[in-house]
């Protein structure tokens, strides 16, 4: 039977009582049935080969969907989380997401929590984009084993269909998680996938991102930037943003150059970007008297919904006229 709960981090492993730390260390891998998950007596240690042969197995017991039906395929979804999470708080957030996404007869699938060594502290902004920095390559290698597993589905399932990949792989980045994510898929991109071979991530869900909002700006041209990666190696991405992230102001204050941040301001041009890329705000959803605006989407009802219609693939239009 498969695990429950799958975990992947760069994070120093103190010992079975004391946990994750915040020091950057080699990748691990660790799969749990549940229990606490904030204590890592209730996670059991994998080897890599053994993880992702866990993880494609699950996956190959997902229902086969017709083309048709396609909204309706499962997911392996990786979470990056964000700023100012040490593992106790990243690895609780995951397990809401699970709760709000993948338990259940509408589970959409599996998730993967990525955890980085955010550092855990209200005045550490700097360090924490140090360390984003610095994880960047670890992320990347997960993602070119993703890369790599997903071609070879392509290629057996082209000789044998009923062996083809029965599920989408996606990606939800919180706050800052997303500058991680914006490194490692530049290292991913130049590995794996200039020029345009196949799309890695089907959808890509940017909550509350802490980067640049003129990130994919260029529009359908190639230059190489770190936008251009993202959207060459994902076949849809989605900004959630409002004006209300009081944090991303924060953000913005501290850098003292460059950008808005496009979790906060949304696309700086929606007409000077690729066609996969679009941003949705999200302030109609979140109450007016709301404490923790950043990180609000992950604890509301309302919000999982529209990430349900997101990552399923439901058409930008229909989405927009949904929530009009």
């Amino acid at each position: 039977m498969a695990p429950t709960f799958w975990m992947i981090t760069n994070r120093e492993v103190k010992s079975k009582d004391k946990g994750l730390g915040r020091d950057i260390a080699d990748l691990t891998h660790w799969v749990s049935d549940g229990g606490d998950l904030t204590s890592l007596k209730n996670w059991k240690a994998a080897t890599a080969a053994s993880f992702d042969k866990l993880l494609l197995g699950a996956a190959d017991k997902f229902p086969k969907c017709a083309p048709e039906d396609n909204q309706e395929e499962k997911h392996v979804t990786l979470f990056v989380h964000g700023y100012n999470n040490d593992w106790k708080e990243a690895v609780t957030r995951y397990e809401t997401i699970c709760k709000g996404l993948f338990e259940g007869p509408d589970s959409m699938g599996i998730c993967v929590l990525f955890t980085w060594p955010s550092d855990g502290m209200k005045l550490g902004y700097y360090p924490d984009r140090a360390d984003a920095r610095k994880s960047a390559p670890h992320l990347a290698e997960v993602l070119n084993r993703l890369y790599d597993a997903l071609l070879l589905r392509q290629h057996i399932g082209v000789d044998n269909p009923a062996k083809s990949c029965r599920a989408k792989i996606s990606l939800i980045a919180h706050s800052m998680g997303n500058y991680l994510l914006q490194k490692a898929m530049q290292y991913t991109w130049s590995r794996s996938n200039q020029p345009l071979l196949v799309s890695l991530i089907t959808q890509l869900l940017m909550v509350a991102a802490d980067v640049d909002n003129d990130l994919f700006k260029g529009g359908e041209t190639t230059d190489l930037t770190d936008g251009d990666a993202i959207a060459n190696l994902t076949y849809r991405i989605t900004a959630l943003y409002t004006p209300r992230d009081n944090v991303l102001g924060m953000s913005a204050g501290l850098k003292h150059f460059g950008k808005r941040r496009l979790g906060r301001s949304g696309l700086h041009d929606k007409n000077d970007v690729s066609d996969n890329v679009w941003d949705f705000d999200c302030t109609k959803l979140i109450p007016p008297k709301t404490d923790n605006v950043h990180s609000f989407y992950f604890d509301a009802d309302a919000t999982y919904k529209l990430m349900r219609l997101i990552l399923k693939g439901v058409d930008r239009h229909v989405i927009e006229q949904q929530y009009a």
